[in-house]
Parts: structure tokens; sequence; C-alpha cells
């Protein structure tokens, strides 16, 4: 896991931030994220509705994950990138343990493909200016 205050890793690969939102008070060079894929962040709505309540954490999971089959086309480009390259899923929440990025990565190993030999990495990436 890396703080946004250190400088990306040659091993990350692409850099996908998957995030609906871009963090405040971060600019997007210092950053350094190749692709910003907001469409396969949790809506607006489930995003509203989890709100980082570690309670409600296992149905936001199951909610997400029904999001992400309804959205089969962008995880399809997603699994295209990884196909052909390593990445790094980029994130903004604070808890590393509980967010969606965890919940993406968990779908794609699990049921679009096997991600053995790939370099996957999850960074957490969120601004101090909250």
């Amino acid at each position: 896991m890396r703080n946004v205050s250190e400088l990306p890793a040659s091993e990350d690969g692409v850099r996908i931030f998957v995030e609906r939102l871009w963090p405040r008070g971060l600019s997007k060079e210092s950053a350094r994220i190749d692709i910003w894929l907001s469409d396969i962040a949790p809506s607006t709505e489930l995003r509203k509705w989890y709100n980082h309540i570690p309670e409600i954490w296992p149905e936001f999971q199951k909610r997400y994950q029904s999001e992400l089959r309804e959205n089969d086309n962008v995880v399809q480009g997603l699994k295209k990138k990884i196909d052909t390259t390593d990445i790094s899923l980029i994130f903004a929440a604070k808890d590393v343990a509980r967010n969606s990025a965890v919940v993406l990565k968990s779908y794609l190993e699990k049921r679009v493909f096997s991600l053995k030999n790939k370099f996957f990495v999850i960074s957490i990436f969120y601004s101090k200016k909250t």
C-alpha cells in the first residue's frame, strides 16, 4: 500500500484510478494516474448510502458486485487492459480494508479472470485536505 505522499513505483504498471470523484486538493499531475475509470466506481447513490459505515460493509459489497455485473462493458474494458499489461488500482478511501477497490479486485479475481502471474496492487490515494 502506498500513501499519496509517496511517489509511484516503477512496478506499478498502468495506474488506474477507480473512484467516481477526484480527491479534493490533489493535482492530477502529482497523482500520476494513467487512466481515470470513474464508470467502474460504485454509483453515487450506493457511495452515499454506504458512507464508509463499517457495519454495512457486507451489504455494500453485495450491492457493488451487483452494479459491476450490470456494468459488464466497463468491466470487460478493464479486463482487456489487464490482459495486456500490469496494473495498479488506485483509490481515495482512507480505509484500506473496506473500500470499493477491494470489492472490485475481488470481483475481478473471482468472476472475470484469474490474475495468476499478474502484478496487481491496490494503493491508497487520498487527500490530506478533508
